[in-house]
């Protein structure tokens, strides 16, 4: 290649230049430095003395993913995006949230969320970070590290929500990575956030609908995946509740059935119509934990959280795009509406509200089960159109 003379100087000064810096990078002791978080692949939680806490326990701040997906979510997303700004909104009256976007809605995210909001570009396929995200443990060192799931759309090829799936199953890693802080990777081993609960103390809650599907670990039986369960959240006592109410989304994630609201107290969904399409499983689930006891050997306390009066049904899905990689909507479709999708945060709890008789009942219920929390209800009907609610959109990182 036919260099000129005044290149070759252009070059040399380039080579100086960079030297300079090396050596200024190199000598300088900045107060700061970023470590790169570490991925652990041969110990756990448990053998490291982490255990996830409890959601009601302190919080350092709130992860949402932007929804924007022609395929899920109606008239191209812009409603559910109206929804997410007011769930965001209503958690950054008590804690910061963080909303991740995708390259092409980054400055529409920006533009339209408060400039409290921090918004960071990050690749997704859909807006699910309860279950794409990472589940954040600590121990007693004030030391947080995060589990990274395999994730698989719910199902996989058996029968999953969309494909491909890999930028969410990547999600975790980044957000880890992101805040500069370790992760155990659970190669081959299938769990969403939404699946589980935990108290804090040993205890955890989640439905044999879900956990024991065909599309997540059919490599692994009951046992098998107890362990696991024990290992990464470091609990003793697992409560198994027989079905969710959401089988053909997610199969039946346990957070829109029962939730711990304080150690040895759980919410479950309720209704006393038989003619309620959700009413044997909120009648069997009610039984199962009232008969229950947590890992401390105490008998659960369950309250009763209401369904909505009137079943939510699909609508407006003429405006959904049809593709041969994503579940197909229709007009007419039972949705799972439950207020049991709420989200704790510190000093508040943000809840569900469909425009429905019984929306402010719930509320009350609400006020009742945190007498030292502030309630707030925002309607998510939107939201639920997609597959989930507020639980579902969001993911909590505790303060370590």
């Amino acid at each position: 290649m036919f260099i000129t003379q005044k290149a070759k100087k252009w070059k040399v000064a380039a080579s100086l230049v960079a030297c300079a810096v090396a050596s200024l990078v190199v000598c300088s002791e900045p107060s700061s430095v970023a470590f790169a978080a570490k991925r652990i692949t041969d110990s756990t939680p448990r053998q490291d003395g982490f255990r996830m806490p409890g959601e009601f326990e302190e919080q350092k701040q709130i992860w949402m993913v932007w929804p924007e997906r022609p395929d899920n979510w109606r008239n191209g997303g812009k409603p559910a995006q109206e929804a997410f700004i007011n769930v965001a909104c209503a958690i950054a009256e008590f804690e910061p949230v963080t909303m991740l976007v995708s390259n092409g809605q980054y400055a529409n995210a920006r533009a339209r969320l408060p400039e409290h909001i921090r918004v960071v570009e990050m690749s997704n396929d859909d807006a699910w970070v309860r279950d794409s995200g990472p589940t954040f443990v600590i121990n007693d060192k004030g030391e947080i590290r995060g589990c990274d799931w395999t994730f698989n759309a719910w199902g996989g090829l058996v029968d999953g929500l969309y494909f491909p799936w890999a930028n969410d199953d990547n999600l975790a890693q980044k957000v880890c990575e992101l805040e500069g802080i370790d992760s155990y990777h659970t190669k081959g081993f299938v769990l969403e956030g939404g699946a589980i609960h935990v108290d804090g103390e040993g205890t955890l809650i989640t439905t044999e609908m879900c956990l024991l599907s065909e599309g997540r670990n059919p490599h692994m039986n009951k046992g098998q995946i107890e362990n696991m369960l024990r290992e990464y959240l470091n609990v003793d006592k697992i409560i198994w509740v027989k079905d969710g109410i959401d089988p053909d989304e997610t199969n039946g994630h346990i957070d829109l059935v029962a939730s711990f609201i304080r150690p040895g107290e759980v919410a479950c969904i309720w209704t006393d119509d038989p003619n309620n399409p959700f009413y044997e499983t909120c009648q069997a689930a009610y039984k199962t934990l009232s008969e229950a006891t947590d890992a401390k050997g105490r008998k659960l306390k369950v309250w009763k959280l209401t369904m909505p009066k009137n079943v939510v049904y699909q609508e407006g899905t003429a405006t959904v795009d049809r593709t041969e990689t994503t579940r197909a909507l229709e007009d007419g479709d039972k949705c799972a509406a439950s207020y049991m999708n709420f989200l704790i945060v510190n000093g508040g709890v943000i809840v569900p509200q469909y425009g429905d008789e019984y929306d402010s009942l719930a509320i009350e219920q609400f006020k009742k089960m945190f007498p030292d929390r502030k309630v707030v209800g925002v309607q998510t009907r939107e939201v639920i159109y997609g597959g989930g609610n507020i639980h579902c959109i969001t993911q909590h990182q505790p303060k370590a």
